[in-house]
């Protein structure tokens, strides 16, 4: 025999679904948004890697070029443009980085974002 009890209970799952529904919807809303973010960086990253293990047969000038163009392609801010390029002796390697920040303004959320590319390589 069916009770009035049931139909309370379906109605408390619907409701627990929909509040379930609206978490997994906000997660992926402001996972993608921050995520888009280190995308960019990681990126950049890699950018980086691939000039510094081409370094030891191209002069710091067109390594620059190349991550800037890179920099602007992936549409960072300015700042991360300015790119350092240090070729040390010993041991000898090339060292090229970059330090910029991004801002994410979203719903309740608004938080700036640090970010300092690193690559070394020995030469």
């Amino acid at each position: 025999m069916v009770t009035g009890a049931g139909r309370d209970r379906r109605g408390a799952t619907s409701m627990g679904c929909l509040v379930s529904l609206l978490v997994v919807v906000a997660v992926l809303y402001y996972g993608v948004n921050i995520g888009e973010l280190y995308f960019r960086y990681y990126r950049l990253l890699d950018e980086m890697q691939s000039q510094a293990q081409l370094a030891p047969s191209l002069d710091d000038g067109t390594i620059r070029r190349r991550i800037q163009a890179a920099a602007q392609d992936i549409g960072l801010p300015p700042e991360a443009q300015q790119i350092k390029i240090v070729r040390r002796a010993s041991p000898r390697e090339i060292v090229i980085e970059t330090l910029y920040s991004e801002t994410v303004d979203l719903p309740l959320f608004h938080h700036s974002f640090d970010f300092h590319p690193k690559a070394t390589q020995p030469l």
